[in-house]
């Protein structure tokens, strides 16, 4: 099969294609034909040498992939050969085939692309974790995201409106991700070029701070997070695209009684990820199904062009999701 390779840690020039074997489905697994596969941040970390894949899984990037199932390990059972599909998986999607444990494997859910599709598992996952069961997100609170534009942004947004925040505020880079992220359903989304996120949630809130902060930035963010924070407020740190907090003023996190926490998705064990996809089922895909809820594509890619794709996505430029296609 054709797959991308990491060549060397450094920039979008070392995924280069190459010739691997089709894996081999253990007694857990199914083999899947890879129609679309996910580019996320996570991706982009390993390329740099700076994400190591878990013990055990494959070298090549890719942690969400929509397919066709072709074959079964012998103690699957809920799925057949044929079946439409899309797998979270802790590497290899970036290729033609991939395997994936059947506990972190769903049926399409009717009104889906495979594009869409292959968009959904990484992001809508990390978000419900994160918003919701740690982040303890409910119906009637305000909450802010950051990185509104990107997958996990935009999927926070559409999730925390459909379950009745009371005012979804995001951070954009530019003009053109603003006016996306408000047509996605936040009521306020700030351009941190031009304004300081702290001053326009504390406008926004009345002085009253946010209830759920999604970050994925880090850096100096981390204690203008703890001043736009409401009281009892909860900040949940799952990237940290600018790198460490090098000086942090802890006393607003004493003072509004804070909760700071952080997780990552890929280190979990598949059973509970198997809870995490069957509370997804449960709640988010009747929206999904009923269409009030999508994941949003930017662009997709050839596979053989995941390159490019990395840049764009470095680029910061896009909206939403980027996704690698195969044409078969």
């Amino acid at each position: 099969m054709i797959a991308i390779e990491i060549t060397q840690s450094g920039g979008p020039e070392v995924l280069q294609p190459t010739e691997r074997p089709i894996p081999t489905p253990s007694p857990r697994e199914i083999l899947i034909r890879v129609h679309s596969a996910g580019v996320n941040g996570p991706d982009l970390l390993q390329r740099k040498g700076l994400y190591d894949a878990p013990p055990g899984a494959s070298d090549i990037p890719g942690l969400e992939v929509a397919g066709e199932v072709v074959a079964l390990g012998n103690e699957v059972s809920h799925f057949t050969i044929g079946d439409r599909v899309m797998a979270l998986i802790p590497g290899g999607g970036y290729a033609e085939y991939a395997v994936a444990d059947e506990r972190t494997t769903m049926h399409l859910p009717d009104g889906l692309s495979m594009a869409e599709a292959a968009a959904l598992p990484e992001t809508f996952m990390t978000v419900w974790v994160n918003l919701f069961q740690r982040g303890q997100f409910k119906a009637g609170e305000s909450v802010l995201i950051h990185g509104g534009a990107s997958g996990i942004g935009t999927t926070a947004t559409m999730l925390a409106k459909a379950f009745s925040a009371s005012k979804v505020f995001t951070t954009v880079a530019n003009a053109q991700q603003q006016a996306a992220s408000l047509a996605l359903g936040a009521d306020v989304a700030i351009n941190y070029t031009e304004q300081d996120f702290v001053e326009q949630v504390m406008q926004g809130t009345n002085n009253q701070g946010i209830d759920v902060i999604v970050d994925i930035i880090a850096g100096d963010y981390v204690s203008r997070n703890f001043q736009a924070a409401a009281m009892n407020g909860r900040i949940v740190q799952i990237g940290v695209i600018k790198g460490p907090a090098t000086q942090v003023d802890l006393f607003p996190m004493l003072v509004k009684r804070l909760t700071h926490i952080g997780s990552t998705l890929r280190s979990r064990s598949q059973d509970d990820k198997a809870k995490i996809i069957a509370e997804l089922e449960s709640n988010v895909w009747p929206h999904v199904r009923s269409g009030s809820i999508k994941p949003l594509i930017h662009r997709t890619f050839p596979l053989k062009e995941a390159a490019q794709a990395h840049a764009l996505m470095e680029s910061g430029q896009h909206i939403g999701k980027v996704v690698l296609t195969l044409l078969h």
